[in-house]
Parts: C-alpha cells; structure tokens; sequence
C-alpha cells in the first residue's frame, strides 16, 4: 500500500520548488492533491506532470492571505473529494533587503502575511473538517531561520520564528482530536527562487564555510522529509521541528 493512500493533501505554493516537488511525491505516493498557488501558469504545468503520472491532482489559485480564498480552497476541496487529511503550508517569500531603516514597513508587512498569517489562516479553515473525520496532519514551512537569525532579513526571521511557535501553540490545541502539527526546518534548498544565489562564487563559498555537507539541499529531499510527516509513520509526532538542513545549524 502506497504511504498517502486514500490521503487528501492540500499544498500550497505548490507551482514550483518544494512544494512542486512534493506535491508530486505525494501523488505518487496515493494521495489526492490540492494544488495552490498565485501563479497558475506553472500551477498548471505541474497539475499535467502529475496527471500524466497518473495522479489525482486539482489545481486552485489561490492567494494564502486571503481568508475568502482559503474558504474557497477549503470549501472546493470537500466539495470534490470529502475530506481534508494533509495541509502543507508551504507558500512564502523573501524580499532582499538593505539595512533595516531603509525596509519599507508595507515589505515587513507583506512577508509576515505571506509567510506566518496564511499559516494561521489555514490552519483556522481545515481543522474542523479534519476533527469530523478523526483527524489529520499539518505541516508548516518554516526555516533554520526559525532558530538562527538572519541579521539581513528581519520579517523573514521573525516570519519563521513565528511559524515554529504557532506549530507548537495548534500542535497542543488540536492534539487530543488527533491533529498533528509539525514544522519543518530546510535550510538552504536549490530551487529557482535561490538558484542564482548558490550557482554564484559567493553561494558556493557559502555553502563550503557554513554546512557540513558542504552543498545545498534539493526540492526532493526536503519532500521526503515533508511525506514522513504527512504520513502515518509520524503518528506520534505533534509539535515537532524537522530540520532538514544538512548540518548547518548543529555546529
């Protein structure tokens, strides 16, 4: 039997990198994927890989902090398939930023949305269905930055580290109705977004001086990580952080 059999997972931020990578194992694993993401161009491009691998796949746009959006994520996804048994919060961004007075507060603003608010926002629209059918797994993206600061990068930092604790605060609400609620913690991870930063001379050094690996995750592996979470193989784990990081924060 496949490890997401009869599983419907809800992914967003699902039309490249990570989330493309593991919407795609997840499919391949059993499951019915909900797909989401502002970007429907690519979404759809990912929707027809999985389809031609002969995935069950439903492809939403979907703007994470909008809570009429994720009503309409939500509400279609019962409508179609009954249920929802996996929420991968996926989505974020980072804006490159100067020194701290000159960020405009509308960028602070617009990553702490993007990257924490849609998580409490979905959160908030799966529990009660996932409670009706005797529970369900959550998964939210957070970072190493969850733990180590990123002195360049203060809403993205404080995004995550605010991602790792609202893990911890549903993980205790929700654990008795057996709803699982874990983060995940990928450190630098090759996708389009960071491709330009790791292919440079100053990524590689980067990557040499700061990981133990000496290298930077792929999409796939932190996918991976993600599918043992979503699974029944981590029924015992609620209010966990998975890093995935290669070293990089253990020494």
């Amino acid at each position: 039997m496949k490890r997401l059999e009869n599983k419907v997972a809800i992914i967003t931020g699902a039309a490249s990198g990570i989330g493309a990578a593991t919407a795609k194992l997840f499919a391949a694993e059993g499951a019915t994927v909900v797909i989401t993401d502002i970007n429907e161009p690519k979404l759809k491009t990912v929707a027809d890989e999985i389809t031609r691998s002969g995935g069950k796949v439903l492809s939403l746009r979907h703007d994470v902090t909008s809570e009429k959006d994720w009503k309409t994520v939500v509400d279609g996804t019962i409508a179609a398939f009954g249920k929802v048994s996996i929420l991968f919060n996926n989505a974020g961004m980072v804006i490159r930023s100067g020194a701290w007075e000159d960020i405009p507060l509308k960028d602070f603003q617009k990553i702490l949305d993007v990257n924490l608010t849609s998580q409490f926002l979905g959160i908030r629209a799966v529990v009660g269905n996932m409670i009706v059918n005797g529970g369900g797994s959550i998964i939210n993206m957070s970072s190493t930055a969850g733990f180590i600061a990123t002195r360049a990068h203060p809403a993205y930092t404080a995004s995550k580290g605010g991602s790792r604790l609202l893990t911890k605060a549903a993980a205790s609400e929700y654990a008795k109705s057996n709803l699982r609620v874990n983060s995940i913690h990928p450190g630098f991870t090759n996708t389009e977004l960071t491709a330009p930063y790791l292919e440079s001379e100053q990524g590689r050094k980067d990557m040499q001086g700061e990981n133990p690996m000496g290298r930077a995750g792929e999409a796939i592996e932190i996918a991976k990580a993600t599918l043992f979470l979503a699974s029944d193989e981590s029924s015992f784990m609620t209010g966990t952080e998975l890093v995935v990081d290669g070293g990089q924060i253990s020494v």
